[in-house]
């Protein structure tokens, strides 16, 4: 399994950020902008918990069983697997959401006069804020769950050829 990249999170955000200010401008130009829900930071700050929450129970877990606690509750290998992949993929898609409000956020901030945009854009900042701790939750979870290295295997995950 490949690791997330910081790299590859944030060119998901800027160009999903940059594709929404786009996207803003031309419907803001047409007609009315679609607006920011309320539920966006709250979700992906619900997210970000829910990862934060499984890496502190699978390092507490991880934690007794290397130091061979009786009654030491093991990992299932299979689940560390999903929960990696969960935060991957959350992450992943919190770049995304984060640089779709980031951009419609940077369009706002003209129209900070008009309550109701202003409100707008505190939600689409505060989504963006929920972004970043969902990937950095996820960043979190990755960690707990890596394997320690092997002295057998090279630092790219392949065995040595013999």
């Amino acid at each position: 399994m490949k690791q997330l990249r910081i790299r590859t999170l944030a060119a998901v955000f800027v160009v999903a950020g940059v594709l929404s200010w786009a996207g803003a401008r031309l419907w803001n130009a047409v007609g009315t902008l679609p607006r920011v829900p309320l539920a966006a930071p709250i979700v992906l700050a619900l997210i970000a918990i829910v990862l934060l929450a499984t890496a502190l129970s699978l390092r507490a877990r991880l934690k007794a069983q290397r130091e061979r606690r009786p009654g030491a509750k093991g990992v299932d290998p299979l689940m560390a697997a999903r929960a990696v992949v969960f935060g991957q993929a959350s992450a992943l898609v919190a770049a995304l959401v984060a640089g779709m409000y980031g951009g419609t956020g940077v369009f706002l901030l003209g129209w900070l006069e008009d309550p109701a945009r202003r409100d707008q854009a505190i939600y689409a900042y505060l989504s963006v804020l929920a972004g970043i701790g969902v990937i950095a939750a996820a960043f979190f979870l990755e960690r707990v769950c890596r394997l320690p290295e092997d002295d057998d295997q090279h630092r790219d995950g392949t065995a040595p050829v013999a």
